[in-house]
């Protein structure tokens, strides 16, 4: 038996017993009127009582039995139709003006009726006749009110009219994709000067659900709900600024000659709120310096109640006690209890400072990649320190750096708890995970001025720990062959420090020389990086030269190939002062480089190579940045002819003048291959203009190699081009096309460069 055939009996099951039910309390009702007053009135029972746990179930209905299966049920999605009644206002709840309010509804009832005397009275306009009296309003009222009830009448009946045009414009474009626009405006008040309007409109718009859902489809309908939410959010906003008697109106109206409708909320802020007290309640503990804590807090009585400066002034506190020696302290979240009648906030926010500590031992849970002994010098603690936060978070990313790990953990342990005034020990538990300490890579290319060029490495960045590293790199080409092997020791004996040292033999064929090398060289060294982009960098190094080369004129004479031995000690130096390593917006570069040489070939050579760089990066827009570069360089005592070729000067390429092909730039022999030089002046001049991930980036280069050792400027080189730039997440990737603007016989037209990272 279904549901549906069960209902019917169920019914007349329940009538019958109400029915026998009442029969014995209707003789009751009569016996008690036909007895005496004095008589009281007897407690009766239906005399067939029925026991209702004995009977059986006439349905014979099982209650374990499974129902049948509910009709399905639909909701339609809401069509045009379902547009605000009022189309200056989003929703029926929403404040309208109080001489439209009652005509509106009135309106919604019969939307074609004309004004009557009953909106009089309703809009108040006349007084109702009570009832019992004669004669009508119009008798009560002169001539002067009939007027004004008239005009009053014609005024409303035109706002009907307008009001009904602009729903037949509304549902013209409601096409279930209905485009708009968000304007927020602002009623000049006297509080309105205390508020940051465009803080505030960037912040909504940030949030705004019309903002973000605008590329959506979406019907009239939607739109107001998202509309809703966001008069909701503007409430909300204005209470973070101290605003808690502002009123939101907003309205829709569709734009004149276009296809979609403007979505207007009207601001009035309302008077301000201020801060009646402050309670840093439990700030007053052993070795807090109260005062200064309440000038970190940085808001006092008579301030206004901004949640933004609340927060901040939280953070700021607990940052202060987590500077000061205060590894465990906390600040509860902040509680404001307005007074609207006053006007006014009282704020309480819970600090427990948690007793002050000194940095104990870093206590290593697995020493396989470094040991306690290790992250001791790399950190920028002693032990005895007062404990700062800031160190702690400092040695994290300095773990992080080493590249030996992919997460590490640090957490103070209290070794031992404060006695009095006298601080107590916190240790340092490092917890790391560790990162693939192997890698295998490989690299082919084809250029223009290099040929083919193949290279395969292999690096282990912890075979010797504590980070000692060894890599090995060959490289197979048409002009080039090499094998090179290095040690690398990072943070050696302190931090920052790099102990490298590399053994390296080479064969190079190219347009400028052929040379066969051998090279020992060593340095140690203090490098930036991606964690730690750091202003000063040096570099200290020896290097042991075998080289046996010869230049374009022993090619072209049949000239023996020389013999080299050469012993240098080149130091540099720089200074960086620009706002990222990959991509610099703004900020400059100073670099130096001096090589002093000695050289053995037929007899002793003494001369010094000497570099200078620097680089400019100048803001012009959110999305552009001008960038130059100057390189200048010199070769003091000796000829040119008189040290080997690969330590000579060069010019061309990616990292010179682009357009130009690698080392094409500079003086040339009779085969109009390059020769190098004692001297060199390179130039460059970019505009950087970023589209979101892609940037496009006009450039200008200029260069040329100089036979002396002062580069006089003359005859340089010019090369032009454009760039695209793809910014990923660890860099810009850089394709560069430039054409020679002055090229000389052997340049090609135009010349292409893929890197990683700006040109300069």
């Amino acid at each position: 038996m279904s549901l549906a055939d069960r209902a019917p009996l169920a019914t007349a099951w329940t009538l019958a017993l109400l029915a026998a039910s009442l029969v014995p309390a209707g003789e009751a009702r009569a016996q008690e009127t036909d007895a005496p007053a004095a008589t009281p009135v007897p407690q009766l029972t239906a005399p067939d009582a029925v026991d209702m746990r004995q009977m059986a179930d006439p349905l014979d209905i099982d209650p374990l039995a499974p129902l049948d299966q509910l009709p399905g049920m639909e909701v339609d999605w809401p069509e045009g139709d379902d547009v605000p009644a009022w189309p200056g206002e989003f929703a029926t709840e929403d404040a309208l003006p109080a001489d439209t309010q009652s005509a509106d509804a009135a309106d919604s009832a019969n939307p074609d009726s004309v004004a009557t005397g009953a909106d009089d009275v309703r809009d108040g306009l006349v007084a109702a006749v009570p009832v019992g009296e004669t004669g009508s309003a119009s008798e009560s009222t002169d001539v002067e009110a009939d007027t004004r009830r008239a005009e009053r009448q014609a005024e409303r009946q035109a706002e009907r009219q307008q009001r009904r045009a602009e729903r037949r414009s509304l549902r013209e474009i409601d096409d279930g994709d209905v485009r708009y626009r968000v304007v927020v405006n602002f009623e000049p008040t006297a509080d309105l000067q205390a508020l940051d309007q465009g803080a505030f409109t960037d912040r909504f718009r940030l949030l705004s659900a019309l903002e973000t859902l605008s590329d959506d489809d979406a019907n009239l309908a939607q739109v107001n709900r998202r509309a809703r939410d966001d008069r909701e959010l503007l409430d909300n906003i204005l209470h973070v600024y101290g605003y808690y008697d502002g009123d939101v109106r907003n309205s829709i109206a569709r734009i004149e000659g276009e296809e979609r409708v403007a979505l207007t909320f009207d601001i009035t802020t309302g008077p301000v709120y201020t801060l009646s007290s402050i309670d840093l309640a439990g700030l007053d503990a052993v070795g807090v310096d109260v005062p200064a804590m309440r000038e970190v807090f940085g808001m006092a009585a008579g301030d206004t109640a901004n949640s933004d400066k609340i927060v901040a002034g939280r953070l700021a506190l607990l940052t202060r006690l987590l500077e000061t020696g205060f590894a465990f302290a906390q600040t509860g979240e902040p509680d404001l209890l307005i007074d609207h009648e006053l006007r006014s906030a009282a704020l309480t926010v819970p600090v427990t400072p948690g007793g002050q500590y000194r940095f104990g031992d870093i206590v290593v849970g697995d020493d396989s990649l470094f040991g306690s002994r290790h992250l001791q010098r790399i950190a920028r603690f002693d032990n005895g320190d007062i404990f700062q936060a800031s160190d702690v978070d400092d040695l994290r990313r300095a773990i992080l750096a080493t590249g030996l790990v992919s997460t590490v953990t640090l957490t103070p342990v209290a070794a031992l708890p404060p006695q009095g005034t006298e601080p107590g020990t916190v240790d340092i538990a490092v917890e790391t995970a560790a990162a693939p300490l192997r890698t295998v890579a490989g690299a082919l290319g084809y250029g223009t001025g290099e040929g083919i060029r193949a290279e395969v490495s292999w690096e282990h960045r912890n075979l010797f720990p504590p980070e000692g590293a060894v890599r090995a790199r060959a490289v197979g080409g048409t002009q080039e062959q090499l094998l090179n092997l290095v040690y690398r020791r990072n943070n050696f004996m302190t931090r920052d420090r790099v102990l490298t040292a590399q053994v390296l033999a080479s064969n190079i064929n190219r347009d400028a020389f052929e040379a066969r090398t051998f090279l020992v060289a060593g340095s140690l060294e203090r490098q930036t990086n991606l964690i730690f982009q750091k202003k000063w960098t040096w570099s200290l190094g020896a290097e042991l030269v075998l080289t046996d080369e010869r230049d374009g004129r022993g090619r072209i004479d049949g000239g023996a190939r020389r013999t080299f031995f050469i012993a240098a000690a080149p130091v540099s130096l720089m200074y960086d002062g620009s706002d990222d390593l990959l991509d610099p917006k703004s900020g400059f570069r100073l670099g130096g480089r001096v090589s002093p040489e000695f050289s053995l070939q037929s007899g002793s050579q003494a001369y010094a190579r000497i570099q200078l760089d620097g680089s400019y990066y100048q803001p012009v827009s959110e999305r552009i940045v001008l960038a130059g570069r100057v390189r200048l360089g010199s070769t003091l005592g000796a000829d040119r002819f008189e040290i080997a070729p690969s330590r000579r000067f060069y010019a061309g390429g990616g990292g010179s003048v682009r357009g130009y092909g690698f080392q094409r730039i500079g003086p040339r022999d009779g085969n109009d291959d390059p020769i190098g030089g004692n001297g060199l002046a390179e130039f460059s001049l970019e505009a950087r203009v970023r589209f979101g991930a892609f940037g496009i980036v006009p450039f200008f280069d200029a260069g040329n190699v100089y036979a002396d050792s002062l580069p006089d400027l003359t005859g340089m080189r010019y090369g032009a081009g454009v760039g695209v730039r793809y910014y990923s997440s660890f860099g810009p990737l850089r394709i560069d096309v430039a054409t020679p603007l002055n090229r000389q016989t052997g340049d090609s037209r135009i010349g292409v460069y893929i890197s990683l990272g700006q040109a300069f």
